[in-house]
Parts: C-alpha cells; structure tokens; sequence
C-alpha cells in the first residue's frame, strides 16, 4: 500500500517537472520572438543601410597638390510621423506605432550616426485643434521617442497636421510661405525675397551697390526642405516599391491641399534656385524633375500607421554636390507574420504532449487500415 503511495506520489512529481519544463521552454520562445520582433529586426534591416558615397571628382590644389576633399554633412531625412493625440489615438495605435518609430529611430542614430536630422512635417497628428494640456503631453512624447544625443542636430519644419492648414501653411526652410495675401504670408513673401536677394548677391562675382552691405554666402546653391511638395499633377511617373498605389497614381492633386501651387512653386524654383527638394505629406515616395533639371524628393512617411514599408532618406552632402539613399524599416506585415507563426508552432507544441493534436492522426490511421482490409 506504502509503495503504491509512494509509486503516485513519484509520477506526479514527474508530471510535474514535465509541466514546469514545458512551461519554461514555452515563456523562453515567447521572450525570444518578442526580442526578436521588438528589438532586433530593426537592428537587422536597418543594418543593410550605408550612406550614400560621393562621385565628385577631386581636383588639385596650389601648385599641384592635390585638393583635399570637403567635409561631408551626414544628414537624415524623414516624414510625416503623425504622432497621435488625445482626440483620434487610441492607446493601443499610439503604443505600437509609436514604439514602432522609437525603435527604428534610436537604432538607426546608433548604427548610422547621422550629424543632422530633419523630419518634413506633419509630426504630430493633432496640432491644429489640441488643447494645451494636449499638445504639451504630445510635445513630451515626441521628444521622447526623438530623444537624441547632444552632437546630433533635430530640425523640423511644420506642416499641416502641425498647425493647421491656415488656408494651407507651408515652412520652407524656416520660412513661412502661403501666397494667399494673409499677413502672416506677406510677411513670409517679404522675408523669402530678403533671403533670394542675399543669395543672388551672392552669386556676382561682381557685386552691384546694393549688395555691398552683404556677408557674402559660400558658393553654393540652396537645399530646399519644405513638407508639401511642389506643384506636379499627380504621381503617375513615380515609381519603386514605396510609391504610391496603382489605384491613387492617377489622382489628379489639388493645388494648395496636395501640393502647392502652380505659382508659388515657380516662385520658390525662380527665388531660390535650389540644387534638391526634399518634401512629405503625400506619404508615398516621388522623385520629379522641376526646370532645369532640379531634383524634388518626396519621402515617404516614417510610421506604420501611414504605411505598411515606412523608411527614410540618408544624405552625403556637401557645398557642391549631394548623394542619396533610402533605408526602409521593417515591414509591418513581417513582423505579424512572424508572431502569428511563432503562435502557430507554440500552440502546437502545448498540444502535442496532451494528445490532442496526435488523436486525430491515429484516428485516421485506424480508418485507413479499415478500408485496407475490406
């Protein structure tokens, strides 16, 4: 009677151990997926980025030397984050869109270690009608999932969800400009023109009279950055995995909504005489010639709330010459994937000691071996 107590007593200690180990080995598989799908993808995808490399030809120096190269700026480019506020976010969308962007964020500062970072507007979702209390919580959060150490410059420029469209609202390059007649645009127009006149000033080799009063600016053509793009009819010639939709290529845009307008654009291009736009909103990536050749750059939102293949540009840049790259983020529909496999296989494996999983193949076996012998 004692050793059959003691017989029970040692299988359900055994059962036991089988159970705790089961369970280990099942809270390791969920710590590991989760490891991987937080943490590490973004380490693994963004590490295939490098930064784009100059073809400028070097040239030679006083008596013969040869020219020593010039510094080159390390720039990232990135919009149209969206970061959600107290009115449409629900807690779960700013979780994991927002953690989503934090991730690739910080290993993208750590693996690539830019010097400079723009981000093209439309950081915040909710700027033109939250409250204070509101916009001060976003403001936290936004720094918090921009965080970034001291050597490393964040600019951004404000767009539409920012502050409101005002009629529509663009910064270019810390300039406001709208072409409407309001007086916060006519101050921007005036401003724009002081900053084209200082740059023409700065391009005779001869200065006129009115430009002797003039700091004379390096030579070297301006970088437009601006959150709307510039004036084009819709993005049916643009192109890549990024781009925008079959369905919505052929959507004609509407001036001063979807992009701006036919004379504001030839003010800028005629003013400032960019050597490269850089611009967001339209969340979907474009690439357009404008005029004599200058290249507009539409990158593409950073957040999977807008895209299921989020990335980001990386700049080369120096006072003459520029290179580009793109660095996408891990797909969103990779990384559900990837847990609804991982959920997959540790379901299987919970069920395979029960028997239940095994049943129904044993069943089918008998079965079989019926229709044998008959």
């Amino acid at each position: 009677m004692a050793s059959s107590r003691l017989g029970a007593r040692g299988q359900c200690l055994r059962l036991l151990k089988t159970r705790g180990f089961l369970l280990l080995k099942l809270l390791a598989a969920v710590l590991a997926v989760l490891l991987f799908c937080e943490f590490l993808i973004y380490y693994l995808v963004i590490f295939r980025c490098s930064w784009p490399e100059l073809k400028t030809p070097e040239g030679a120096g006083a008596l013969g030397a040869p020219k020593a190269p010039e510094p080159v700026l390390r720039a990232m480019f990135l919009a149209d984050t969206h970061l959600l506020g107290a009115v449409r976010g629900h807690w779960l969308d700013k979780l994991r869109r927002e953690w989503q962007m934090e991730r690739a964020f910080q290993t993208a500062l750590w693996l690539l270690q830019p010097e400079i970072v723009f981000i093209l507007g439309d950081v915040f979702d909710e700027g033109k009608w939250s409250s204070p209390e509101a916009w001060a919580d976003d403001v936290g959060r936004f720094w918090k999932v921009f965080r970034h150490p001291p050597h490393v410059q964040l600019w951004a420029v404000a767009g539409n969800h920012d502050i409101g469209f005002h009629y529509h609202f663009v910064m270019v390059n810390s300039v406001a400009l709208e072409g409407d007649g309001c007086d916060i645009c006519s101050r921007a127009e005036a401003e724009l023109l002081e900053i084209s006149h200082w740059l023409n000033c700065s391009r005779e080799e001869h200065r006129p009279r009115g430009c002797r009063d003039r700091q004379r600016l390096p030579a070297s053509a301006p970088i437009l950055l601006q959150h709307f793009p510039l004036y084009r009819r819709n993005d049916a010639n643009c192109s890549g995995e990024d781009a925008a939709p079959p369905d919505e290529k052929y959507t004609l845009f509407k001036e001063r909504y979807d992009v701006l307008s036919q004379e504001v654009s030839q003010k800028l291009l005629w003013w400032l005489r960019p050597r490269l736009v850089l611009s967001g909103h339209t969340h979907s990536a474009c690439e357009v010639q404008h005029g004599a050749g200058i290249l507009e750059v539409s990158v593409p939102s950073f957040s999977w709330r807008n895209r299921n293949n989020p990335s980001f540009i990386m700049g080369s840049i120096t006072p003459m010459d520029y290179a580009l790259a793109k660095c996408y983020l891990p797909c969103e529909d990779m990384v559900l994937t990837t847990y609804c496999v991982a959920a997959g296989c540790l379901m299987l494996i919970t069920l395979i000691p029960t028997g239940l999983v095994s049943a129904p193949f044993h069943f089918g076996r008998r079965v079989l071996r019926k229709f044998k012998t008959m």
